[in-house]
């Protein structure tokens, strides 16, 4: 098996999500064009749900496999590394079941009772197989990432993508005649067909992994060269190895149910405050799918390179932490911080000057563009929030990421439901209390990382990066009001080309990147 470096992983899963995330925009900006914003309100308004189960089944299992795979493969326990596996794998599948089943029973009296449109019904059917189908995939990713090897991880991720957004369009098409429900519930069952090609990558990635370490799978232990830690005593039967592995996975599934609990009453509590505000439900939801469903995925797109960071940042800082280097906990800390910040600025620069066009262009809805802009200032504190968050969990403080993101969601909460309900604000209030809510998590995951490690960011990089991106918004509005190309997305691209080039000259002459971050690109490292 492959093993990458921290760069070269994160790179790997960077280079899987730039693609996943620029495919991932074809059904964004076709699906609405299909089904229209009401169809693609229904199509969100099912994933609050699914967010909850899901990290009921999954929560922090994926992370605590990778940490302990990590560390047992950096002390030489291969056979500690299969029982890991086994145990979680078994917890999931269980999990899996029970929440499938209750999902189902309970998917009439959720649609008509909880959610503000029942119209969702048949989609909320649909996605039910996702529960157990990426419950089991996320086990073996958390294995494969332990292991920091990246690959099978971004090759899933490529074929569900491509496979995903194939079958959405053409089943929301061909559903369309039956109804808008139909329509929503076929895109959704595109969906289920992307996770089932990536669970069957995954299946393909651990029968070459059995082949190739067949010691680890007869439950023997080899000692890694230069194993800096001595073994620890193999736990006898599943239950110890359960205890470790819920000890670590309760409080980061705790976190993450937060987030998503958060989320599903985020969809409720905005749809009855908007019903408040005097917006009629059919207004609501396509006001609802053009926030989620259009601007936040927009907003979220350089989170390709952040959810790589974190990714590989959890068994590189474990790994880490169990030698004792603080220096290169650290060292690990500071590349991931300064590539997220550094890839992230030029996207808020884009999306809060060229909100308009850039809306108007990929959904054909110029309208929602000021949601956009006003999004847009805080993207910067989403793609600093998941190295920062992963490192918690790496450093074993997910109850410290917990109560950051309790906080916070709370405050969302409340908001929401004082702003959105108001008749001059609506959705707008809904905006506001998302923003607030990013801010402020994210400088609590910063403060506490800071107490928790002494680690502390440049303040000079924060100041070179804001400089840049000043000089950057300039370029970029001169070039668009100036260009004399006949088509708008023309003069969109060479405005976005021009500024981004500018950007990154800027970083070089500044010192913020140099020749040798630019080496560590896998493929074309080499000619730098």
């Amino acid at each position: 098996m492959t093993k990458q470096t921290f760069i070269k992983g994160a790179m790997i899963l960077l280079a899987a999500g730039v693609v996943n995330r620029i495919l991932g925009f074809v059904p964004r900006i076709a699906l609405p064009r299909v089904i229209g914003a009401e169809g693609v309100g229904l199509y969100q308004l099912c994933y609050p749900f699914l967010g909850v189960l899901l990290t009921l089944i999954t929560g922090g299992i994926p992370v605590a496999v990778a940490k302990w795979v990590a560390e047992a493969e950096s002390q030489g326990g291969g056979a500690r590394v299969r029982q890991i596996f086994r145990t979680a794998m078994g917890l999931t599948v269980a999990l899996g079941l029970i929440m499938t089943s209750v999902m189902l029973l309970s998917a009439k009296w959720i649609t008509t009772r909880v959610l503000t449109d029942p119209r969702v019904y048949e989609a909320f059917l649909v996605m039910a197989p996702m529960l157990l189908l990426i419950g089991v995939s996320s086990v073996y990713r958390g294995y494969f990432q332990g292991k920091q090897n990246m690959i099978p991880t971004a090759q899933s991720q490529v074929v569900e993508t491509v496979l995903r957004i194939a079958a959405q369009l053409t089943l929301a098409a061909l559903l369309l005649p039956m109804g808008l429900q139909w329509a929503a519930a076929g895109a959704m069952m595109g969906t289920v067909l992307g996770e089932v090609a990536s669970l069957l990558v995954m299946l393909h990635h651990a029968r070459k992994d059995r082949l190739e370490h067949p010691r680890e799978r007869d439950g023997l232990d080899m000692p890694a060269e230069g194993a800096a830690l001595p073994l620890e005593p193999l736990p006898a039967g599943r239950a110890p190895v359960l205890r470790k592995l819920l000890r670590l996975s309760v409080p980061i599934t705790g976190s993450r149910l937060v987030g998503s609990l958060s989320y599903l009453l985020e969809s409720i509590l905005t749809a009855r405050s908007l019903a408040a505000a005097g917006i009629a439900t059919g207004a609501a939801t396509a006001q609802y799918g053009a926030l989620q469903g259009m601007i936040i995925p927009l907003l979220l797109l350089p989170t390709a390179l952040t959810y790589s960071l974190s990714v590989s940042l959890v068994p590189s800082l474990s790994a880490a932490a169990a030698r004792g280097d603080r220096a290169a906990i650290h060292k690990r800390l500071h590349q991931s911080l300064r590539l997220a910040l550094v890839s992230g600025a030029p996207f808020v620069v884009i999306m809060g000057l060229l909100a308009e066009p850039l809306c108007r262009i990929l959904y054909d809805h110029a309208e929602i563009a000021p949601l956009l802009t006003l999004l847009a200032p805080v993207g910067i504190f989403i793609y600093l929030q998941g190295p920062l968050q992963a490192a918690l969990q790496a450093l074993d403080k997910p109850g410290t990421a917990l109560l950051n993101t309790t906080i916070g969601a709370a405050v969302k909460l409340y908001l929401i439901v004082e702003l959105a309900s108001r008749p001059d604000l609506g959705i707008y209030g809904a905006v506001i209390a998302i923003s607030v809510n990013i801010v402020l998590v994210t400088l609590l995951h910063g403060i506490s990382v800071l107490r928790i490690s002494g680690f502390r960011m440049k303040l000079p990089d924060f100041v070179k990066v804001g400089a840049a991106m000043i000089i950057m918004g300039a370029a970029c509005r001169w070039i668009m009001s100036h260009h004399s190309l006949s088509l708008e997305w023309l003069g969109l691209a060479a405005a976005c080309t021009i500024s981004a080039l500018l950007y990154l000259a800027l970083m070089a002459v500044m010192g913020i990147i140099d020749r040798h971050d630019l080496r560590r690109i896998p493929g074309i490292g080499r000619w730098f």
